[in-house]
């Protein structure tokens, strides 16, 4: 973990620096800067950051904490994430309006309870553009937008809470905005939207691999999308709800494992967020015999390719089928 989290913060951090300094006049050079650094990205937030909130990088939970905050060096909040991503989305995963990794914009449709638009018919093919965008979104609007709906939630509690909240995130964003984009403008002889497309073409790579990752855990034709009650309880224990609603990919290849942070074993990591993920791997068997001994399902595919292709045949399942809650 530690080799790991040196490599992809020199990865994102020296590419910039070398911009920064003015000595690149080349166009393509400053674009494969900023690409190279986009890979440093993906890799923080799926390899460092994303372990340290789960607080399961380290024993040392400072350790964790000071960790954590490379999201907010690369544009993101850790502490809006961990309501996001800790609280709502392995709580109630894959269950629509609860779990918001899977309440996307109007023109994206992950779950059969929501509405489908006409739209949705072609998903499966411009998905994969938006899902390029993503980390766009969320560094420049995402964080303000889910504030204001965590604050209608109620979890942030106290007068002056929200406020605080709010200042520390615009603090962390102008300094990562200054860094990776303002000094580059400054400093690079180039045209200034050179300079906002290589930033673009940066967050493109990191948004278009991190949410590939992410939805090829939950957004396959194997998973569930379980509904409460009208008394608002779901079904079942929670355990077997991270089962049913989560699955595996390319579980034999440890190199790739080792760039994605250990994210093709989502099932260990549901049932057991609070492991390193480097640990995934050796545990991944006895999940498996457990969940068998118990008649549990036990999703994966095999490989990256197979899984992507299992998500772009629900994208078009859910862009042709009828809302389930008006059917």
């Amino acid at each position: 973990m530690i080799v790991k989290t040196v490599l992809m913060l020199l990865v994102f951090i020296v590419p910039l620096v070398i911009i920064n300094t003015g000595i690149v006049t080349s166009i393509w050079l400053i674009f494969t800067l900023y690409i190279i650094s986009g890979f440093g990205m993906a890799g923080i937030g799926m390899g460092v950051m994303h372990d340290a909130i789960h607080n399961s990088y380290s024993k040392n939970q400072k350790v964790n904490q000071y960790l954590g905050y490379t999201l907010n060096l690369i544009g993101a909040n850790a502490s809006i994430w961990k309501i996001q991503h800790n609280v709502l989305h392995h709580t109630f995963t894959n269950i629509e309006e609860a779990d918001d990794d899977i309440n996307p914009p109007f023109f994206l449709r992950f779950t059969p309870h929501t509405k489908r638009y006409f739209i949705h018919k072609f998903q499966h093919i411009y998905s994969w553009f938006f899902y390029g965008l993503s980390t766009v979104s969320w560094v420049t609007a995402k964080d303000f937008v889910r504030m204001a709906r965590f604050k209608k939630m109620g979890f942030f509690k106290g007068g002056n809470a929200f406020n605080t909240e709010l200042m520390k995130v615009i603090g962390w964003k102008v300094l990562s905005f200054g860094f990776v984009l303002v000094l580059p403008i400054i400093m690079a002889p180039v045209a200034w939207w050179i300079i906002v497309l290589a930033f673009i073409s940066m967050h493109f790579v990191t948004g278009l691999m991190i949410t590939t990752v992410f939805q090829l855990a939950h957004i396959v034709p194997t998973t569930e999308y379980p509904l409460p009650n009208e008394e608002g309880i779901v079904e079942g224990d929670w355990a077997s709800h991270q089962l049913f609603t989560t699955s595996n990919f390319s579980p034999k290849s440890r190199l790739f494992s080792w760039c994605i942070g250990g994210l093709n074993y989502q099932i260990e990591h549901h049932l057991l967020p609070n492991i390193c993920h480097v640990h995934y791997r050796k545990i991944s068997h006895i999940v498996a015999q457990t969940a068998k001994e118990y008649g549990l399902p036990y999703h994966n595919n095999h490989n990256f390719v197979s899984a992507v292709g299992e998500h772009f045949k629900m994208l078009r399942q859910l862009g042709k089928m009828d809302n389930l809650r008006a059917g």
